[in-house]
């Protein structure tokens, strides 16, 4: 994956939280708790993996950061191509550039999501949540939440190779979920949140398709600030990866490396298989209505 070195980027689309104890002031809204988030919004980790979701997280070590200095430290493409928190950045901007288009060519408004970085816990309009729980998008706050050391936990402990474009899939699926939250789609999944055939499965499904879908137009998408795309290059290396990836969050795939079994009946994300077909769909078509999980 390559960006282009003389675009600029949005800083504004990124919440630096990252060094800040317990992730900044709690944000108000409906509280739907933790365990519904975990349960219908997470990426697809089993917390169990990374420890319990509710123990408390280690004092962050470091000197806190802000969205000012992110917003210095990442001004262009150039910058995205040297560093992970510029490059979550520029995927951001791009991914929200494709929905933002094609959310206007069927006569909709489409209402950005910040993302925030953090370490080790974060408060949002869903709940406290920490880094056991993965990347993860709230409703409540309309937020996707990031610590990046999930990456090396996605390579270390489910087996992923990992990599740019790994990393640009899973910002990718999490706006996926931002997109049904704006159509409504969330709300069918309601109580049905566990099994193989589950709405829950289905969502997050859609959300791997979707992510596909913004890769088609990843390299064709137009920047606001200069009309040209922000990502130049995508190789078969980079599919290859994403396809890496969402096989190793598979439900399967998680199960049996934690237990050295499968029980479908407690599934929330899908199969490995069904993950990479989902985002391929959305690859191969370009079109968010392939994506039609639920029919």
């Amino acid at each position: 994956m390559q960006f282009d070195d003389e675009a600029e980027l949005d800083g504004s689309q990124v919440q630096d939280r990252r060094g800040v104890p317990g992730g900044g002031l709690a944000i108000g809204g409906g509280v739907v708790g933790l365990l519904g988030l975990v349960v219908a919004l997470l990426f697809g980790v089993d917390p169990g993996l990374f420890g319990a979701a509710d123990q408390p997280a280690a004092p962050p070590v470091g000197k806190a950061t802000s969205s000012a200095q992110l917003g210095s430290a990442c001004r262009t493409g150039a910058d995205a191509n040297k560093r992970q928190d510029c490059r979550i950045l520029a995927v951001v901007n791009s991914v929200q550039a494709y929905w933002q288009g094609d959310f206007a060519a069927r006569g909709r408004e489409y209402v950005q999501a910040p993302t925030v970085l953090f370490t080790d816990r974060v408060a949002t309009a869903c709940g406290t949540a920490t880094s056991a729980v993965g990347p993860f998008y709230c409703p409540g706050d309309r937020k996707a939440y990031f610590d990046l050391g999930f990456f090396d936990d996605m390579t270390r402990q489910l087996g992923a190779q990992g990599g740019p474009f790994a990393e640009a899939y899973v910002v990718a699926h999490e706006y996926g979920h931002h997109v049904q939250n704006l159509l409504g789609t969330m709300d069918r999944v309601g109580t049905d949140r566990q099994g193989a055939n589950s709405a829950s499965v289905k969502l997050e499904l859609q959300a791997d398709c979707y992510a596909g879908v913004w890769t088609h137009h990843a390299t064709t998408t137009p920047q606001p600030s200069t009309g040209r795309p922000l990502i130049t290059r995508l190789t078969d290396q980079d599919i290859a990866l994403a396809l890496d990836a969402a096989q190793s969050v598979g439900d399967d795939r998680i199960q049996r490396r934690a237990t050295g079994r499968t029980n479908p009946e407690t599934w929330t994300h899908g199969s490995a298989a069904q993950r990479q077909q989902w985002f391929t769909t959305g690859y191969r078509t370009g079109d968010p209505a392939a994506c039609d999980t639920f029919g």
